[in-house]
């Protein structure tokens, strides 16, 4: 099977961010061992939302600023900057979604490594939507990476506790 130049770069960018993923959850599973539960809760919703916020609120500074978007995406048929902010404001809430019952059975689960792990995954999806954000604009190649390290965290998590379930 002969792959695209951007399907070779996309599997880099997934790969190496699986790489990174794996060695958040296993160093963050040591790292954030000692924080109280209130703090590790706060680290783990907190960051994600802000990342959740910083998606909502560029789309809506767009919108506030040009007429043609003002209404919103179901009056009009959006310009190309506003279908765009919408489509990382999409991806965000999908990645939330999966990411926020992983991490309250995690967090609740009775394996400190397991609830250490996650405020560290919480980095990552932070750190991962800004770089989602800051290459969207360049293709799949460039922003594959900062998906996968906000992706590929809580999968490894929602693996780890499916594991301690049936093992």
């Amino acid at each position: 099977m002969h792959l695209t130049q951007k399907q070779r770069g996309v599997a880099v960018g997934m790969v190496a961010g699986l790489v990174l993923s794996f060695i958040v959850v296993c160093y963050g599973s040591g790292v954030f061992i000692n924080f109280d539960v209130q703090t590790r809760f706060a680290i783990s919703f907190l960051l994600p939302a802000i990342a959740l916020f910083v998606a909502i609120a560029r789309l809506a500074q767009h919108r506030f600023f040009n007429p043609a978007d003002i209404d919103g995406s179901a009056l009009s048929t959006g310009s190309d900057q506003a279908r765009l902010l919408q489509a990382q404001l999409q991806n965000t809430l999908e990645q939330l979604a999966l990411a926020s019952p992983v991490y309250i059975v995690a967090l609740f689960g009775s394996h400190q490594n397991v609830q250490s792990a996650v405020p560290a995954c919480a980095c990552t999806f932070l750190l991962g939507r800004i770089l989602f954000f800051a290459t969207y604009k360049r293709g799949a190649s460039a922003r594959a990476f900062g998906f996968a390290i906000t992706f590929y965290p809580t999968v490894l998590l929602l693996g780890w506790q499916l594991w301690l379930v049936f093992v």
